[in-house]
């Protein structure tokens, strides 16, 4: 995932008062402002990877690599629900 300022024209920002944020962080608020909607989210998307499935601490590694470190560590204390 390559996350990049200029594909956000500032103009359009502008206009509807929109703030940039890593997915990361946006994501990790996500979680910690409705945890239960969240990991039932999370887990979905988990689930929808079927080839081949992935695992909850395979699934963690993909979001690492995804350069989701905020988002892998929240997510290590709801394994239960993802």
């Amino acid at each position: 995932m390559t996350f990049n300022i200029k594909d956000f024209p500032e103009k359009y920002l502008d206009t509807y008062n929109i703030e940039i944020i890593h997915p990361d962080d946006f994501i990790f608020y996500q979680i910690e402002l409705a945890p239960g909607k969240a990991c039932s989210a999370i887990r979905d998307q988990r689930n929808a990877l079927k080839n081949p499935p992935k695992n909850t601490e395979e699934f963690l590694a993909i979001l690492q690599k995804q350069q989701l470190p905020q988002t892998v560590s929240v997510l290590k204390k709801y394994v239960d629900l993802i």
